[in-house]
């Protein structure tokens, strides 16, 4: 957007004015463009209290102002007083029916209402009456987008981009639909036709080179990426999109050089750092990945996958005692990761620490992580730890979200045949063998005494063809 600065030094000045008069309780004249653009400042803001008293003013010295009553009704509708809202824009309509805000403020309270049909109505008539369509059509497509309408919403989201070619937003959303529907190719084709108008639109590069990238046709994502650094060098975007490519080619040198070129455009970013650190260990240089990580994470001490790098790393070079140590200084900054315990269980377990590793399974389950594994670790652990009962109402709790699978009904088997409660153990094994045969082996390595009983055997025998 291109301000007019001398303009805004009117507003600046108008500000500055009538802040004083606030001050001084000595009420001054302002006219009723001076009022708008004051009340504009506050609501751009967030300072709404202040936005509600300038209205009170500016009606008390132009009562008739049909722009001041509609900024009235944007209070109205922001504090979700619709009805209000409603009764003022409907006075306001009789007095001018061809003013185009009294029409996006009426669907705005039906979009509110979830009444999205009738707001576009609203809209569209709205367009008959407006200099700035391109504003309408944008409110038109995300009225579209509200009700998962993503065809008209990016007709409309075009529509806007035709208006003004400089609504970066209007095509950041076109993108956006076209992700959704997963049509990269068509996607594509469209930029590449804004491209032709704008060639030097580094947006639009960026996002052609993401569209590539999702298509794995690495090499033209790089180029769209060179063409995104070629409009606008300082576009740190490209940079790390291009870094993320340069990953994919295995040309992890040149990954770090347009990583280390974001560092230095602009404050460290975790994700840089992090991508640098990633590339080093790639190459093998285990002390700069090191490093990187943990520069990552005096960074961003709250980005899991900083910690999760670390973690990992020592994981894979099997020093465990290192990797639980940074695991642990994990968990002491977020407690509630799930990502985080279900390492520290994988860890403690290769330790020989098995209580722990129990309390982490647990943990991992208590913040919502069902993954079949974690019940299957954890009901294992227990078992092994001698709590059968534990391990068994574990496994009940797993079946709840894995009903048909033959692994829980394998070890719920095994679990009440240990604890001589045969009928329960026949019941388990016997849903098991018709789930699936094939994994008798589970109850053969965890279960091996329970497996060789006949009265086992003999069912088993039962289901083989």
């Amino acid at each position: 957007m291109k301000f007019n600065h001398e303009e805004f030094g009117d507003n600046n000045f108008s500000i500055t004015r009538y802040e004083s008069m606030l001050r001084s309780n000595d009420v001054k004249f302002f006219d009723s463009d001076e009022f708008e653009s004051i009340i504009h400042h506050y609501l751009e803001n967030g300072k709404i209290a202040k936005a509600k008293k300038a209205i009170s003013l500016g009606l008390s010295q132009h009562p008739s102002s049909i722009n001041l009553k509609l900024l009235q009704v944007e209070i109205l509708v922001f504090e979700d007083r619709l009805d209000k809202a409603d009764t003022l824009l409907a006075q306001l309509h009789a007095l001018e029916p061809e003013n185009e805000e009294i029409y996006i403020q009426k669907a705005n309270i039906l979009s509110k209402q979830n009444d999205h049909v009738k707001a576009i109505e609203l809209l569209s008539t709205a367009l008959q009456y407006t200099a700035d369509e391109a504003d309408v059509y944008s409110l038109i497509g995300m009225e579209y987008l509200f009700m998962d309408d993503f065809e008209n919403a990016k007709i409309n989201f075009m529509r806007c981009l035709e208006t003004d070619d400089q609504d970066y937003s209007a095509l950041y959303n076109i993108i956006y639909c076209f992700d959704f529907l997963e049509q990269h190719e068509e996607a594509i084709t469209y930029l590449n036709m804004f491209l032709d108008k704008n060639p030097y639109c580094e947006v639009a590069w960026h996002q052609v080179g993401k569209q590539y990238y999702d298509l794995k046709d690495y090499e033209k994502a790089l180029a769209a990426f060179d063409f995104a650094i070629i409009s606008d060098e300082y576009f740190i975007g490209a940079y790390l999109e291009k870094g993320k490519v340069l990953e994919k080619l295995k040309r992890y040198n040149e990954a770090i050089e347009n990583y280390r070129i974001t560092l230095e455009l602009d404050d460290p970013t975790s994700f840089a750092l992090l991508r640098i650190g990633k590339c080093y260990e790639k190459l093998g240089s285990d002390d700069l990945a090191i490093q990187h990580y943990s520069k990552t994470v005096h960074e961003d001490p709250l980005l899991d996958k900083g910690w999760i790098a670390i973690t990992d790393f020592y994981m894979r070079k099997r020093n465990y005692q290192k990797a639980l140590y940074y695991t642990n200084k994990a968990i002491s900054i977020d407690s509630e990761n799930v990502l985080y315990w279900k390492r520290y269980a994988k860890i403690n377990n290769r330790l020989a620490f098995f209580e722990e590793a129990e309390r982490g399974y647990r943990k991992a389950l208590e913040l919502g992580n069902y993954e079949l594994e974690t019940w299957l670790n954890r009901s294992d652990i227990l078992k092994f730890i001698g709590e059968s009962d534990a391990a068994i109402q574990n496994m009940h709790q797993a079946i709840e979200f894995y009903p048909e699978n033959a692994e829980v009904q394998y070890r719920l088997a095994g679990l009440y045949y240990e604890k001589q409660e045969y009928d329960k153990g026949e019941f388990h094994l016997r849903k098991a063998l018709e789930l699936d045969i094939e994994y008798s082996i589970v109850l053969e390595e965890l279960f091996e005494r329970v497996f060789n009983l006949s009265l086992v055997q003999n069912i088993i025998s039962e289901y083989k063809v």
